[in-house]
């Protein structure tokens, strides 16, 4: 099963690695009526290995697939959906255990950076979370600086990030094409995504909750907050932002309630998934702000960490007093800390909040770094446990 947000690729790739199967797109109404017709006990004749895109839109076939995995006339089909399919109430009970599942996101930092290279790039963000325990290790045979085009390819990748998102379609666009794109995009999503999980008789009520959530990125979700300011019940409130991240443009960070501290925040924070669906809906087209920037490094690492399906969990850590650092990972027993910055060098107060977590967490620390939009990677203490990164650097 490959999920994800519309145009990230799913049929391009389906199709390119499985050319031999047959291809049936649900998209098409008449198709959707031909697979109700299909006994359950003929569907391994009928339709057999296949590549079923739309899955969601007609979730029927979901009980007539395992039927005939468990029957054993199939054993073998991939299943593509613009939602997160298993989310679906009409699918859960259906492929639970049955399903490999993998989440197709936007284009990450380092696909971009390795756009029209000979071998995919594999960024620095990936050696740390595969083994928390040996990050200082890994930043120290780092080099302190890195120039020419490697360096050059990242930062162009943490750019178009920052500006357009991560979308494949718009790479081969011109700026003004781009935006009118987007806009198409979110039209698309209204009228098709949006219909596969819920009928709304009126948008608007839905548009203007995207918008605000998409304006609260990188904020703690207050949900009677955003109900009062966009004129809904605080439950219809809870079941659009939910819409929203079942359909991949928004996530939810948890908050660590590891035991260091009894009073701490227990509501999650919400990030965006793609900065050019952002920017179309909040219409916020100038230089990237610090919420963007933590938005981007935030999404980025949790689009790595699902890709690659890596074993550490992602957390924020803020306690009611105002402490916080901006994302935790925690693998193995042990924690690894970031504070997320946009400006170009990084301060001594950068470092309190992962000076305070260090001495809560003690043996489990395994370092922290400040991620910031600077040039030059350096450990900023003796002991090799805290580091300046640039982003471009991290990511790429």
């Amino acid at each position: 099963m490959i999920t994800g947000a519309r145009q990230t690729g799913k049929t391009t790739l389906a199709r390119d690695v499985y050319p031999d199967l047959r291809y049936l797109n649900l998209d098409a109404i008449e198709l959707r009526a031909m697979m109700r017709e299909v006994r359950s006990s003929r569907w391994g004749d009928e339709i057999g290995e296949a590549v079923l895109d739309e899955a969601q839109k007609e979730p029927g076939v979901f009980d007539k697939v395992k039927y005939a995995f468990d029957e054993g006339s199939l054993d073998f089909t991939v299943l593509l959906g613009s939602s997160r399919i298993l989310l679906l109430d009409q699918v859960r009970e259906s492929l639970a255990g049955r399903a490999i599942v993998y989440d197709l996101w936007p284009l990450t930092a380092s696909e971009l950076a390795g756009i029209g290279r000979d071998e995919a790039t594999t960024p620095l963000v990936d050696n740390l979370l595969r083994d928390l325990g040996g990050a200082r290790r890994a930043l120290a045979e780092q080099p302190a600086v890195v120039v020419g085009g490697t360096d050059d390819l990242g930062r162009a990748a943490i750019d178009h990030l920052a500006r357009w998102g991560g979308m494949p379609a718009l790479l081969p666009l011109e700026d003004d094409e781009r935006r009118e794109w987007l806009a198409a995009y979110q039209q698309t999503f209204l009228e098709r995504d949006l219909s596969d999980l819920a009928t709304l008789s009126d948008l608007l009520p839905f548009r203007s909750l995207q918008r605000l959530a998409m304006l609260r990125t990188g904020n703690l979700v207050n949900y009677a907050d955003l109900a009062r300011d966009a004129g809904l019940a605080p439950t219809t409130a809870r079941r659009y932002l939910e819409y929203l991240r079942m359909t991949y443009q928004a996530v939810l960070l948890p908050p660590y309630l590891g035991n260091l501290t009894s009073r701490v925040v227990k509501a999650p924070k919400l990030y965006c998934t793609d900065l050019g669906l952002l920017r179309h809906a909040t219409r916020q087209w100038g230089p990237i702000d610090g919420m963007m920037f933590e938005t981007l490094v935030v999404s980025e690492i949790m689009k790595w960490v699902s890709t690659m399906a890596l074993p550490v969990d992602l957390f924020f850590y803020r306690t009611r007093s105002g402490f916080e650092v901006d994302l935790l990972i925690e693998g193995e027993g042990h924690v690894f800390g970031l504070e997320i910055k946009r400006r170009e060098r990084v301060e001594a107060s950068d470092l309190g909040p992962l000076r305070r977590l260090s001495a809560a967490l003690g043996p489990r620390w395994a370092g922290g770094a400040v991620v910031f939009n600077g040039s030059r990677l350096e450990c900023l203490d003796d002991d090799a446990s805290l580091w300046a990164v640039p982003v471009h650097r991290l990511l790429t």
